[in-house]
């Protein structure tokens, strides 16, 4: 399966990944985002988000489809937040009760570094995830 890497240039993948996570786009703000394609059908986007130059990123997750996730699309998220973005580190919340994505980001290689009680606008516990780009298994 062949998967076309789209830069978002309108938000409008942003936009998709917020609504299907169910979670305001209020935050957005400047982002770099990327959608995942196979034959013209989205199977998930990644935002790139609250940028720090030469320190830091967070990465917002959406896939309704795991065929998105190959190796060369790996290379290339990291790339560009280590590489391109020259950041240190790159940061990740998944909700608690999220056991696919638990175990998927652990795969990926970020580490947990802590627990939000409470912290989703829904009320949900999330935990904290990061990566360093020495950690990184993926360049």
């Amino acid at each position: 399966m062949s998967i076309d890497i789209i830069r978002d240039k309108n938000d409008e993948i942003a936009l998709w990944v917020c609504k299907k996570l169910q979670i305001s786009q209020d935050w957005l703000g400047d982002n770099l985002t990327f959608g995942f394609y196979n034959e013209n059908k989205r199977l998930g986007g990644l935002i790139f988000h609250d940028y720090e130059p030469n320190h830091s990123i967070w990465w917002t997750i959406y896939a309704s489809d795991k065929h998105w996730c190959t190796r060369r699309v790996l290379q290339k998220m990291f790339d560009t937040a280590f590489n391109e973005l020259h950041c240190r580190r790159i940061n990740l919340l998944v909700c608690s009760d999220n056991e696919t994505c638990l175990k998927f980001v652990q795969k990926l290689g970020f580490k947990p570094e802590g627990f939000l009680r409470k912290y989703l606008d829904n009320g949900k516990d999330c935990y904290f995830f990061g990566m360093l780009q020495e950690e990184c298994p993926w360049l």
